[in-house]
């Protein structure tokens, strides 16, 4: 869009409108600039003064400041619609491991390289998904990274030594345009518990999927069973038992 004649009094604010409505699961870039001109025509001392406006300057032939720019790159990520929540239910104090398979639609392969991150993974997206994993960065390959979010920080330290999750396949449909990465989700309440985490990842050809995941960990097992045997009526009866804690 273009905006123009638009006047300005001294410290009024503009607000400035931009809609994104991605089409595609890839990458989307764009830049504002804004051209600000005093209303008189006359040049701008202030900015010839000022060295941080020093690159953004408009100068006029005869070497007088006649315009500013402001300059404002934006970058797009298209986001997948909220997906259904993955249930991992578990006895506590129990261990459970089971394979997870979350499917990205609309994967558009492209070579555009993101920030190195924790954890990634490599999709051939011109062979089939038995071959080997490709990381030369070439626009034949697509790369995901993953990442599992906690609600809040006190939620994390409770439940990252809990939970722990790696992806062990992925496989590419060049046709329907959608990946399959297969994770091994281990999950070993020691209590317990309801509690939600999310599965993000974001492809380098663009593109950010959210998979809810709900760790659910039931009663545990009765420890043992104490038969008290009276010894009479009014009389009292004791039996000792020893309890360990787990943690310090």
């Amino acid at each position: 869009f273009h905006l123009a004649g638009i006047h300005l009094a001294p410290k009024e604010k503009l607000e400035i409108p931009v809609l994104f409505m991605p089409a595609e699961m890839k990458m989307y870039k764009a830049v504002v600039v804004l051209h600000v001109m005093r209303e008189d025509g006359e040049n701008w001392p202030y900015a010839e003064s000022n060295t941080d406006l020093n690159r953004n300057v408009i100068v006029a032939e005869n070497g007088e400041t006649r315009g500013i720019l402001w300059i404002y790159p934006i970058s797009g990520t298209s986001e997948a619609l909220q997906q259904k929540s993955v249930v991992l239910r578990c006895q506590a104090r129990q261990r459970l491991e089971q394979r997870v398979e979350l499917l990205l639609f609309g994967v558009m392969p492209g070579a555009t390289a993101l920030p190195d991150a924790g954890n990634s993974a490599v999709v051939d997206t011109e062979e089939s998904s038995n071959t080997p994993e490709v990381a030369d960065g070439s626009s034949s390959t697509l790369e995901f990274l993953y990442e599992l979010q906690y609600q809040s920080d006190e939620m994390r330290s409770q439940l990252e030594s809990l939970i722990g999750m790696e992806l062990v396949e992925k496989e590419w449909d060049t046709v329907s345009r959608i990946v399959t990465l297969i994770f091994n989700v281990v999950f070993a309440p020691s209590k317990p518990m309801r509690n939600e985490a999310t599965v993000v990842i974001q492809c380098n050809a663009g593109g950010l999927w959210k998979f809810p995941l709900v760790f659910i960990a039931t009663e545990p097992e009765v420890d043992d069973v104490i038969n008290i045997e009276a010894v009479g009526l009014n009389k009292e009866s004791i039996v000792s038992f020893k309890l360990t804690s787990q943690t310090r």
